[in-house]
């Protein structure tokens, strides 16, 4: 099942408060980017992000989910209303996570 796009605006409305984020509709769901780095998505309209450490210890008792069969698992963000946390959860998680590839420009 694809994600709706009025989920995409509202998580994207939530995030607001972050600086650098962006987004990529993918094969009917959509990447989340913060500064150039993947921290998740959007998922059959569920927010995933990454479990780096420092989301694991924002939410410690997150609930880990599929983002779509044979994907990795990915934390399930339930506090979707609290824009404080979601915006310290996601500079929290900035430093876990790699910095991007770089294109190869032939």
């Amino acid at each position: 099942m694809a994600s709706d796009k009025a989920y995409l605006d509202y998580i994207l409305e939530q995030l607001s408060e972050c600086e650098g984020i962006t987004y990529r509709a993918m094969m009917g769901e959509y990447i989340i980017y913060c500064r150039g780095k993947i921290i998740g998505g959007i998922y059959d309209n569920r927010f995933l992000i990454k479990p780096v450490k420092s989301a694991k210890a924002l939410m410690p008792d997150g609930v880990f989910e599929l983002p779509y069969e044979g994907g990795s698992k990915m934390l399930s963000v339930s506090e979707t209303d609290d824009r404080e946390f979601l915006k310290k959860l996601v500079e929290s998680m900035l430093d876990d996570l790699p910095e991007p590839k770089k294109k190869n420009n032939l």
